[in-house]
């Protein structure tokens, strides 16, 4: 299906895309191009402008400081995956971006666009909530930092103006960890419709910070359908701290705070990790989606497996 008519414009610049966004009435920004164009070819989008920025270099490129990691919106899912400096500040977020859609999507699709079309089941969103990550932004007022707590405000709905663009995400840096007792592991396991967890031992040794996503995906369009997301801070074998999120269950990423409250303090055994990864039905509350891809039912039902797999993942309990 082709898309309705548009008028066509292509930036040489942030500043004049902004200039270009503030002249032109029911403008939308184009880059990668994987989230709107299909909105519109199925008519859920009728921008009358798009704004082409997909050729601003000053949008790409990775750079890692000491604490974070500073990655330019036009910055495409393939060029994170392959980073060397990502997968060695946080390997984490090398392998999700891995493993997001299919090659098409991974050498077109940006990480900038993918956040402001806000797609509750984002893989990025939930990646970006449990990071505690930012998002920067630029309009005719100059540029300012959103806190990604505050970035969501709902389904396909963000906190970035309709004159402004994002410019770059911010995600801090994982700490170094050492597993003592030898267990590899992998990041981003995606799981499909396969809910079994493999080898299971007792607690781990591991000092410092790790992260893991796991995901059921729709086994056609990749579709990342339920994902959740944890990183631990663990000393010896016991959990200092953690964060979880979810998505695709409510129509923001959502932190699990019971989840992660019942996890502190505990030794990193399957069993503690099980329990804990019980408590997300009192973090989800009553707006759970149900749509074409899961029902609301079965999205509440394997939600915490995916948060249990993740935290199996995370430490070496568990491998696929």
């Amino acid at each position: 299906m082709y898309t309705p008519d548009f008028h066509y414009h292509k930036a040489g610049s942030v500043a004049e895309a902004i200039e270009m966004l503030a002249h032109h009435e029911d403008a939308r920004l184009l880059a990668g191009g994987h989230s709107l164009l299909p909105l519109m070819r199925l008519r859920l989008a009728r921008p009358a402008t798009l704004i082409d920025i997909g050729g601003l270099d000053e949008l790409k490129g990775i750079t890692v400081h000491d604490d974070h990691i500073h990655i330019g919106a036009l910055t495409t899912h393939g060029e994170i995956a392959r980073s060397h400096d990502v997968q060695h500040a946080n390997p984490l977020m090398a392998e999700v971006a891995g493993g997001i859609g299919d090659p098409q999507v991974r050498n077109r699709g940006t990480i900038g666009g993918n956040l402001a079309h806000a797609d509750p089941a984002s893989d990025w969103g939930t990646i970006i909530t449990v990071m505690e990550g930012s998002v920067d932004v630029q309009g005719p007022n100059g540029s300012r930092t959103i806190a990604i707590a505050d970035f969501f405000q709902g389904a396909f709905a963000t906190a970035v103006a309709e004159n402004e663009i994002v410019t770059a995400v911010r995600v801090p840096t994982l700490v170094h960890h050492d597993h003592e007792e030898g267990h590899g592991h992998d990041h981003g396991h995606d799981h499909g419709h396969e809910h079994g967890h493999g080898h299971e031992h007792g607690a781990v040794q591991i000092h410092g910070e790790v992260g893991e996503y796991a995901k059921m995906s729709h086994p056609a369009s990749f579709y990342p359908v339920i994902g959740g997301a944890v990183v631990i801070n663990a000393e010896g074998g016991r959990c200092v701290s953690a964060r979880v999120a979810v998505g695709g269950c409510v129509p923001t990423p959502r932190r699990a705070p019971s989840v992660e409250a019942a996890l502190a303090g505990q030794e990193l055994t399957a069993h503690n990790i099980e329990a804990a990864a019980n408590q997300l039905s009192n973090d989800l509350g009553d707006e759970i989606i149900g749509d074409i891809f899961a029902s609301a039912d079965y999205r509440r039902a394997i939600a915490p497996v995916e948060v249990k797999h993740a935290m199996f993942h995370a430490i070496g309990l568990a491998h696929h």
